[in-house]
């Protein structure tokens, strides 16, 4: 499941008058606002909030904002002409400066709360008041939502400046994690995997803020120096930016009678996420019970289907709370992110994530944010017995949902027609003894080798005969069932579909570092080159390419700070 448009053959939109008229508010214009919040959106300290869907808030403007770069593919396949992204309306709107709306847009946007959940256990401490009201968009203003192409999608600032939920943060994003947001979305989409898009970046030339980072080759493990970063603002699209942790809120208020709407805030939030995100796939003459049904197995085919792709692509989310969960079973939040390169099930880039979020554990975690999906939801049908009990049944087949999926995707990754369990663990196995990079060794195995040699390339340990003799055999075995298999598929079509399925570009930190190292610098040249390179992951490329993007990690950034490892900081 994604979210492509409709791709537009000639721009249809090219002037920003054009865009303002797609505008389209069913959030604003269906939920609740904070009855506490002001009209004009000047609501920039941190406070708490005690009810209402979204909190109308003002982004505020980068000064002198400067163009980097906008998502080319995603502007085609929503009919915006390329010229748009350096129209200056445009690129006031997007850059935080909402004065350069005119109706029906509006000069203001909106953030909402949201709770926080780890792995099934509920947390307040991260709010500032200890209540959990102060908790949701600290630095994520939404200021457009429009129908384009049929196609519902809500536009969101990264970077926007503070909101109630800053929790005394500035709310600013600076310009290297806005550079991998902005890249990482793409590059995403263009694997196959369901995420927020990328829309445009800009970069402000003036404003700078201070975050703590690693200094050149440290081998800290956390920032060990401060660092003075140019801020952007960033804007990711989807078709809503609900999350479980979102529904947890106001299940919550509605367990603990918080306010006398609370119940019915509940109901609104999840029919609206019905509404945003399921819409073509629930039957909307189905009663209100039977809806949340089918919500359940919805989410559940989504949620398992997006943790199988990230293990086949080698991406670890690093940080997968509930509220970095999207209701509509997409990728979202690209912060502590990482992609595996030397093979490690326990994959975890992000400093302050632990085990439990590691790259092998991610199904675990979704079980856990599907969990409080579950949990928040299930009040509503209290009232349904029948619908209840096929509700829980959905629930409780979760496990054996995302396990068929991680095995039919390493059945896919093999060339296979069926998931062979001895097989697999014995890759594993050998795929550890010999520390391979986990993209190139797929993307060798999909020309089904008959030796080992040919296998080196991706190896980053040392190698032994007994070792190479236990890859013969490996072979040996994996061909004998790829031969085996259906007699109307040749090892050609085979291997076609492999490199189909096994991507031969990933995201390597070493080689984004550099990017937005000149990027802070002026120089936005690394950042197009892979932008173009990202967008293309399954295909050959030139010669120039292959030399520079498809080789093993030099040792030289092994354990380095900010490269193999980097805290939440940006």
């Amino acid at each position: 499941m994604s979210y492509p448009s409709k791709p537009s053959a000639e721009p249809c939109v090219t002037t920003f008058d054009e865009f303002v008229r797609l505008v389209d508010y069913s959030l604003m214009d269906t939920l609740n606002a904070d009855p506490d919040a002001t009209v004009d959106g000047d609501d920039h300290r941190a406070r708490q909030v005690f009810s209402g869907h979204f909190v109308p808030v003002a982004p505020t403007p980068l000064p002198e904002p400067e163009y980097v770069a906008h998502g080319g593919t995603f502007f085609k396949e929503l009919g915006l002409s390329d010229e748009l992204a350096l129209d200056e309306k445009f690129r006031r709107v997007f850059s935080g400066d909402l004065s350069a709306a005119h109706e029906p847009m509006r000069q203001v946007g909106w953030a909402t709360g949201y709770a926080l959940s780890i792995y099934g256990t509920e947390y307040v401490q991260n709010c500032p008041f200890g209540t959990g009201n102060g908790y949701g968009d600290g630095r994520a203003i939404s200021v457009f939502e429009g129908i384009i192409n049929g196609q519902r999608w809500e536009m969101q600032l990264k970077g926007g400046g503070p909101t109630p939920y800053c929790r005394g943060a500035d709310g600013r994003a600076v310009l290297r994690s806005s550079v991998r947001e902005f890249l990482a979305q793409e590059y995403m989409h263009a694997l196959g995997v369901p995420t927020s898009r990328a829309l445009t970046l800009y970069v402000s030339k003036s404003e700078t803020v201070t975050r703590p980072w690693y200094s050149q080759d440290s081998c800290s493990l956390d920032p060990d120096i401060l660092v003075d970063n140019p801020v952007a603002i960033s804007t990711r699209v989807a078709p809503s930016f609900l999350r479980v942790g979102q529904l947890e809120l106001f299940a919550r208020r509605a367990y603990s009678n918080a306010h006398p709407k609370a119940s019915e805030e509940l109901r609104l939030i999840v029919s609206h996420l019905i509404e945003r995100e399921y819409k073509s796939d629930i039957n909307q003459t189905l009663s209100f019970a039977e809806q949340l049904v089918e919500l359940a197995k919805h989410f559940r085919q989504r949620l398992t289907t997006l943790v199988a792709n990230w293990l086949r692509v080698g991406y670890c989310q690093g940080n997968f709370n509930s509220d970095n969960c999207a209701a509509g079973g997409f990728t979202l939040d690209y912060g502590p992110f990482g992609f595996c390169e030397i093979f490690d099930p326990w994959f975890q880039p992000w400093t302050g994530g632990g085990e439990h979020f590691s790259f092998f554990n991610q199904p675990r975690a979704a079980e856990t944010n599907y969990y409080m999906f579950w949990k928040a939801v299930r009040p509503l049908l209290a009232e349904d017995a029948d619908a209840l009990e096929q509700f829980d049944q959905v629930g409780r087949g979760f496990a054996e949902a995302m396990q068929t999926q991680i095995q039919n995707m390493w059945a896919a990754k093999l060339g296979l027609t069926e998931f062979n369990p001895e097989l697999f663990r014995q890759l594993m196995q050998l795929m550890t003894d010999s520390e391979v990079d986990y993209t190139i060794f797929f993307r060798e195995l999909s020309h089904i080798p008959n030796d080992v040699s040919a296998l080196k390339k991706s190896f980053y340990g040392k190698t032994s005969p007994q070792l190479d003799e236990q890859w013969q055999s490996w072979l040996k075995s994996w061909r004998d069932l790829i031969n085996g298999g259906p007699v109307e598929i040749s090892l050609a079509e085979i291997s076609t579909q492999m490199k189909q399925t096994n991507p031969k570009y990933t995201w390597r930190e070493w080689l984004i570092v550099p990017a937005y190292q000149q990027a802070m610098q002026g120089d936005y040249t690394l950042v197009r080159e892979l932008q173009a390179v990202l967008s293309h992951p399954y295909d050959e490329q030139s010669q120039d390419v292959e030399d520079k993007y498809y080789r093993l990690r030099p040792s030289a950034f092994s354990d380095v700070g900010g490269v193999s490892h980097y805290s939440c900081s940006s």
